[in-house]
């Protein structure tokens, strides 16, 4: 029984039981991966997939518990590593944070140049992606953390915690007829082209939900992952644009200053931004320290408790 076998089977289940796939994913050989995988259910006593030939067609039951356990030993050889890293050398190394593009331009530039300068031998590599990506670049550790808006909650691999609240806002030029309104409705936004985020990003469920409560069917001509692209087709003329508040505040401000803005958060709701951490890792003091410097509600004590399953939203 080695690691070897571990990682195969695992890799095996994550690539949909397709075992050419999970050599290519591991730079080895098939045949390797089947022999290894088999010696291991032999040394167990039992079987982990069942077969059709040689295919592999699905989990068998004593088999999911064999998962469970590799899962939770992976996981720690992942911690050991980590410890070893940190110990060796306390102030560097890599700290790779998934994101999505209005986080990684609109909220992460401050925290990230503040962690530099806590840091500065402390390299950051950022991972794009829609929020479901996030959320499994988190669980395959390809990064530490996460921070997005949506999904992150529905995975129990991930431990996540409420970051801040954010809200909607409609952009539009100065002289378009809603900007004489003192009081905007979803019905005033409806009768209007919209411009706003892909379904997968920034709150759009959010805001469909939304208009869905009103039975109303907005007409959105054009949907973008970049809240400046959003703008950039606000000027144009083609109809008024639903950003995220973040996109238009603080340094950001200077690109639509040529654009009115009202808040959404009376019509759409308010937003939530939460960190996501992979249960039971073993988090770097920088990987706290950056949690605080995104919210001072994520002080170090609150994280290492909700990475025991001590924490609940409600307390924060």
């Amino acid at each position: 029984m080695n690691l070897h076998q571990f990682r195969f089977v695992q890799e095996a289940v994550r690539r949909n039981l397709n075992l050419t796939e999970a050599a290519k994913a591991l730079h080895t050989s098939q045949p390797g991966v089947s022999k290894a995988i088999i010696e291991l259910e032999e040394e167990l006593g039992i079987d982990i997939f069942t077969r059709h030939g040689k295919r592999l067609k699905r989990v068998t039951e004593p088999g999911q518990k064999v998962l469970e356990s590799i899962a939770i030993i992976l996981r720690e050889v992942g911690n050991l590593r980590r410890i070893g890293d940190e110990y060796s050398a306390q102030d560097t190394g890599t700290f790779s944070i998934a994101t999505t593009h209005t986080q990684a331009r609109y909220v992460l530039p401050t925290p990230v140049a503040r962690l530099r300068e806590a840091y500065p031998k402390v390299g950051i590599r950022l991972h794009q992606g829609t929020p479901d990506q996030v959320a499994r670049m988190v669980i395959d550790e390809v990064a530490e953390m996460g921070v997005a808006t949506e999904s992150l909650a529905g995975y129990d691999e991930l431990v996540t915690l409420p970051c801040y609240e954010w809200q909607h806002v409609l952009v539009l030029p100065p002289g378009h007829a809603l900007a004489q309104k003192e009081r905007i409705t979803l019905e005033d936004i409806a009768a209007e082209p919209l411009i706003t985020y892909h379904p997968s990003f920034t709150g759009r469920t959010r805001i469909d939900q939304a208009f869905a409560q009103r039975q109303l069917a907005p007409r959105v001509v054009l949907e973008a992952i970049d809240s400046d692209v959003i703008q950039t087709y606000v000027r144009l003329g083609l109809g008024v644009g639903i950003v995220a508040e973040m996109a238009v505040q603080g340094s950001a401000a200077a690109s639509s200053a040529d654009l009115l803005t009202r808040p959404l958060g009376h019509l759409l709701g308010s937003n939530v931004a939460r960190i996501a951490l992979k249960r039971g890792a073993y988090l770097r003091q920088f990987v706290y320290h950056f949690a605080e410097l995104l919210s001072e509600r994520l002080d170090r004590d609150l994280v290492a408790m909700a990475m025991k399953g001590h924490v609940a939203d409600y307390e924060l």
